[in-house]
């Protein structure tokens, strides 16, 4: 069997050939330069401007107040166009000015007068927060965000209520008038002119303007303060760094922060039907439609390479998509502090949000203290979700309407749900599960499922439950169970499966291996060394019977679309390695994502 990660890892090599240029930039540059390291660039648009397939742009230390928009992107893998920062000097690009001009009103209550051209053609104070599945909790969200030293404060939902004496969160409130807007924010005993006060005035730091901007690389930045729009999978899909409807990019090794809706993008371009689908399946079956029209292909979308990230404080997602994410890897990433704040809800919110995953590998990301983990919706078929560490979410694994076939397998999920299963056609094999594994009887949406490896649309089915395949997990605690899947409508198989402390079976596993009474108290300790995980093992809890290797066979074809449990070059799956890539025992491997725990008190290194 091929390496699963390593064979994407060679596709991801950047060859730089012919006569490629080094455009350099650096914050005492000059646009007037030639953009040599002795004669830099002084804004990173100025490098992207001149940059053409091969070429490399590397920014110097310091701090960017611009949006880039590359103009162009590169013509194949081996000719990209890749911006850089080059390591050890510490990159970033920020979405936001700094303002100085604050005024005393009183308790700690500051204002600031900006006219209105100190926002140019884009004034996220008269930006509201809009759109398909967004719900404002009755009332106004602005795109606008006020930071101190760093931090964001909290928009207010009146001017009453930003005038009212500090207590608890710190709030701001903006009002865009004809030629000036005015901002009020509580900054306590902080003199703002004294600290740095930043305000957002772009709506993101690094994203194409059209589509189709193919093969640029991102590798090395810290991008902050984007007043980011809502993003539903119906509209133009704008993030702090975005792709923008193209294929081939690769991000990688940045930390992104602070982005009043979604982090990462690799999303849906915008047309006149933005935000129009009465927030119904039907209408988002038209967007699929109209995106076929537009490209939407192996060979034109997607195949993106996420990886390394550092992702938090995105009030929507750290990462969405909404087929753009198609054929991508998204893997080794850090994502926290997703949908913390709770101002506004909707249905787009997770640390990683995609709809049209088709053939999508999600590995190894560690995801936690985000409103969700992992959410697939509609049409993740040939999915991988694999080797993820979650916990302190609302529900760590989210399937919705999709056929299969699909696999998650060696996660570790603690939250108090670990699986919100809304489809059919999934597989689930040596997962660590702490929480509810939830699965609807019957969803009447009818959703798509396609030709193997492909876009190309086979037909709409709806959602009844089953024909999942369960294999070789271990379930803990009392919250844990597999009962729902009892009234499956469809068949269900299950096998090798353990349950501890008060977590029950299912009637369709003949042989469970039970240990009610033992609790192995599987907890997360955040150390400055790394991420642990604590467990204590009884004598002899793997059981007396022996369990399958699960791979393809084993597996068999999802029901609707008939379609087996491969790779995306179609290579046979085997799942005979662990959560580490440690190789598992094939004549008896042993359950959940560790390939030979021990017994008793335990703590291993999980990232």
């Amino acid at each position: 069997m091929k390496a699963f990660i390593p064979g994407v890892l060679v596709l991801a090599g950047i060859l730089v050939s012919g006569q490629a240029t080094e455009f350099h930039v650096a914050v005492d540059g000059d646009d007037a330069a030639e953009g040599t390291r002795k004669a830099p660039f002084r804004t990173i648009q100025r490098a992207a401007d001149r940059a053409h397939p091969g070429d490399v742009v590397t920014v110097h230390e310091g701090i960017y107040r611009e949006r880039v928009n590359p103009p162009r992107g590169g013509s194949s893998n081996e000719k990209r166009i890749v911006y850089r920062a080059p390591p050890g000097e510490k990159v970033e690009i920020r979405g936001s000015e700094r303002v100085d001009n604050w005024e005393p009103v009183d308790n700690g209550v500051w204002k600031a007068a900006l006219p209105n051209s100190f926002f140019g053609d884009f004034n996220p104070y008269n930006d509201l927060i809009q759109g398909d599945w967004f719900n404002p909790k009755k009332r106004k969200h602005h795109t606008g965000a006020v930071y101190l030293n760093g931090d964001w404060l909290i928009e207010a939902s009146s001017l009453e209520e930003a005038l009212e004496s500090n207590a608890g969160d710190a709030l701001w409130f903006g009002v865009a008038g004809e030629d000036v807007t005015t901002i009020w924010a509580q900054f306590g005993t902080a003199d703002p002119n004294r600290e740095n006060v930043e305000i957002n005035v772009r709506q993101s730091v690094f994203h194409p303007d059209r589509p189709g901007r193919d093969f640029i690389t991102v590798r090395g930045f810290t991008m902050r303060h984007a007043a980011t729009p809502w993003a539903p999978p119906t509209a133009v899909q704008i993030g702090l760094l975005g792709t923008h409807w193209s294929r081939g990019w690769i991000i990688e090794d940045n930390t992104i922060s602070y982005s009043v809706c979604c982090g990462i993008t690799l999303g849906k371009y915008g047309d006149e039907w933005d935000n129009t689908s009465a927030n119904s399946a039907e209408g988002y079956v038209q967007t699929i439609d109209r995106a076929l029209k537009n490209g939407w292909s192996r060979e034109r979308v997607g195949g993106h390479i996420v990886r390394r990230n550092a992702i938090s404080h995105c009030e929507q997602a750290g990462i969405v998509g909404s087929m753009g994410g198609a054929f991508s890897v998204i893997t080794d990433n850090t994502i926290h502090d997703i949908h913390v704040r709770r101002l506004f809800t909707g249905a787009e919110q997770a640390g990683i949000k995609l709809h049209g995953a088709i053939d999508t590998v999600v590995a190894r990301n560690y995801i936690h203290h985000a409103i969700r983990g992992i959410w697939l919706d509609w049409m993740a078929q040939g999915a991988r979700v694999t080797r993820n560490l979650i916990h302190d979410t609302d529900m760590d694994l989210f399937f919705e309407v999709n056929h299969g076939p699909f696999l998650a397998d060696n996660n570790i999920c603690l939250s108090v749900k670990s699986v919100q299963n809304v489809s059919h056609g999934g597989a689930y094999a040596h997962n660590l599960f702490g929480g509810i594994f939830f699965t609807r009887k019957y969803e009447k949406r009818r959703t798509p499922y396609h030709r193997a490896h492909s876009t190309e649309l086979v037909g709409l089915s709806d959602n009844p439950s089953g024909d999942d395949r369960i294999y070789n997990n271990v379930f803990f605690g009392q919250r844990s169970s597999l009962s729902d899947h009892d009234q499956a409508l469809m068949p269900v198989w299950m096998a090798g499966n353990l349950f501890f402390s008060g977590a029950r079976p299912s009637r369709h596993e003949a042989e469970p291996v039970l240990h009610p009474d033992a609790d192995p108290g599987f907890r997360v300790i955040s150390e400055p060394d790394g991420v642990f995980l604590d467990f204590n093992l009884p004598e002899g809890w793997m059981g007396q019977g022996s369990r399958a290797l699960v791979d393809s066979e084993l597996l068999g074809k999802a029901r609707i679309p008939q379609l087996p449990y491969v790779g995306p070059d179609d290579t046979p799956i085997r799942v005979d390695t662990d959560y580490f890539g440690k190789p598992r025992d094939a004549k008896n491997p042993a359950p959940g994502p560790f390939a030979k725990p021990g017994t008793g008190p335990q703590r291993v290194k999980v990232r």
